[in-house]
């Protein structure tokens, strides 16, 4: 098949400034060019070509003032089999206008059917120029099929994956390496050591983690919380709300350190320093992808029943969930546990470790989606041939 990605106009591919979506195209990408001619078009960045072929996938970066339209027509000038839009449905009707030989795959990674993004008529027509959808997580799944009439089976969900190549455990030799280098390098030799990674946004809610230490250091007074993050991904620049997290943990002293943002290659390593990692969502979260990472790095999880994070992280067998999402003597009391029952923490994150082994891969991720692009194109070539 010849195959085209549409990236989001936000973030640049690969994933050179980061972004969820772009980590995942840089997974999956590899592996589908193997045997697929793979075009991948995303927003132009001043460190990258505006065109570029590596290895077997062809780049083409355009302008993020004419990002659509320019892509709407690079869409009409080549003739792709099928085209995945990823996260943006309400272009999604002009591209099949321009391209209308292709067979279209619409990937959800968040909430893009709600009313505050896109009119009943914009997804009423990317619903109908769509062959095929797929979602993040059931929940995102969800989100469509209880607005619209649209046919459950028209929706695939395709967890997302990691590279467990990048990713070593803890309990291994290597991890103990990096582990011990890590903490040496942040100064955390002999601290407990809470971990969060994300955006720092109200939505994110590092702020009710700050707001849990007091209780935590009561019980675990040789604890540290590390926040991992910066406004937007790549920008450390300072927010209102940023400044107010740094007020927050000021009276706490030495018991928290801002990293800013981190670039995604350090994330592996980053995660081995750590003895809990906490993913603290107050909204709802689609399925942070950094559940996976830290899965794969086997280190225990404490998440928010938000969304879609409880599809892999299951209470008392993979991690933590804790219910009380803005209560932060509810994440105390989680955090507190692991830190004191040892053997069912470590239990938890070999288990959460060979679930990604055994179903979140890049390699789980391509081959399901290549499974849909199968799907599409003989849905769209029976349609074109009024069968």
């Amino acid at each position: 098949m010849n195959i085209a990605y549409v990236c989001t106009e936000k973030l640049p591919s690969p994933a050179i400034k980061g972004g969820a979506i772009q980590v995942m195209i840089d997974g999956i990408a590899p592996l589908i060019a193997r045997r697929h001619e793979l075009t991948i078009f995303s927003v132009a960045d001043p460190l990258l070509p505006h065109e570029e072929t590596t290895g077997n996938i062809r780049y083409i970066r355009f302008p993020k003032m004419t990002y659509e339209a320019d892509v709407a027509r690079a869409l009409a000038a080549n003739r792709f089999d099928v085209v995945h839009v990823f996260n943006r449905p309400a272009p999604l009707a002009s591209y099949q206008a321009a391209a209308p030989h292709s067979a279209f795959v619409l990937s959800l990674h968040n909430d893009m059917f709600s009313p505050l993004k896109i009119t009943p008529e914009e997804a009423e027509r990317a619903l109908a120029a769509c062959t095929r959808l797929t979602a993040v997580s059931e929940y995102i799944k969800r989100t469509v099929t209880g607005r619209y009439p649209v046919d459950p089976k028209k929706i695939n969900v395709i967890y997302s994956g990691v590279d467990l190549q990048q990713y070593v455990p803890v309990w291994t030799e290597e991890g103990a390496r990096i582990r011990q280098a890590e903490r040496r390098a942040h100064g955390l030799d002999d601290k407990k050591v809470v971990l969060f990674i994300g955006r720092l946004s109200k939505t994110k809610g590092p702020h009710v983690l700050i707001r849990s230490l007091p209780s935590l250091l009561a019980r675990h007074p040789e604890t540290v919380l590390v926040i991992a993050g910066g406004k937007w991904f790549s920008d450390n620049s300072r927010s209102e709300y940023i400044d107010w997290l740094h007020q927050l943990a000021a009276p706490l002293s030495d018991h928290v350190i801002f990293t800013n943002y981190v670039p995604h290659r350090h994330i592996p390593k980053l995660l081995l320093m750590a003895d809990v990692f906490v993913c603290s969502s107050q909204w709802h979260e689609p399925l942070a992808r950094v559940h996976y990472e830290a899965m794969a790095a086997g280190i225990p999880v404490v998440t928010t029943n938000r969304g879609g994070n409880t599809e892999i992280v299951r209470h008392g067998q993979t991690g933590l969930v804790v219910d009380d999402y803005a209560n932060e003597q509810a994440f105390a009391e989680a955090i507190s546990y692991l830190f004191e029952q040892q053997t069912h923490a470590r239990r938890m994150a070999e288990t959460a470790r060979e679930r990604v082994e055994a179903n979140f891969q890049f390699e789980h991720v391509a081959g399901r989606l290549e499974a849909v692009y199968n799907e599409a194109l003989a849905a769209h070539q029976r349609q074109t041939a009024g069968l």
